[in-house]
């Protein structure tokens, strides 16, 4: 049977630049790749050796997605909660539904454009 593992994730934002900062900021990443993508478009590929989010403009007014569409969350581990939260913060963005539960603590954040991400911590 073939083994596999999640090499990217492709997300369609309003603002690039700003979305790639919030994810170098809040995960320790760098930008891997940008330029040119679909119908004009342009893609950052944000991320670390083995994985990475692309974050992709068409440079069109989108409307805000409705959370859970069009996918439920982005699950990521951080190493430090709670300054994880800073940042989503100070990035004006709001932290909800908070939990600790096995197998480790967590929250939730929307993005300007109406993405969801979850953070949790296993530490």
């Amino acid at each position: 049977m073939p083994k596999g593992r999640l090499e990217h994730a492709n997300i369609t934002v309003s603002d690039i630049e700003r979305s790639s900062r919030l994810l170098q900021d809040l995960l320790g990443w760098e930008e891997r790749w940008r330029g040119p993508a679909l119908n004009g478009g342009e893609t950052i590929h944000v991320g670390e050796e083995f994985g990475y989010i692309a974050v992709y403009t068409d440079r069109k007014e989108h409307e805000r997605f409705a959370k859970g569409a069009p996918l439920n969350h982005v699950g990521i581990v951080v190493d430090d909660l709670d300054a994880a939260e800073k940042i989503v913060a100070d990035a004006g963005l709001v932290p909800f539904n908070h939990a600790d539960y096995e197998p480790g603590r967590r929250f939730y954040f929307l993005d300007w454009d109406g993405i969801e991400f979850e953070l949790v911590s296993y530490e």
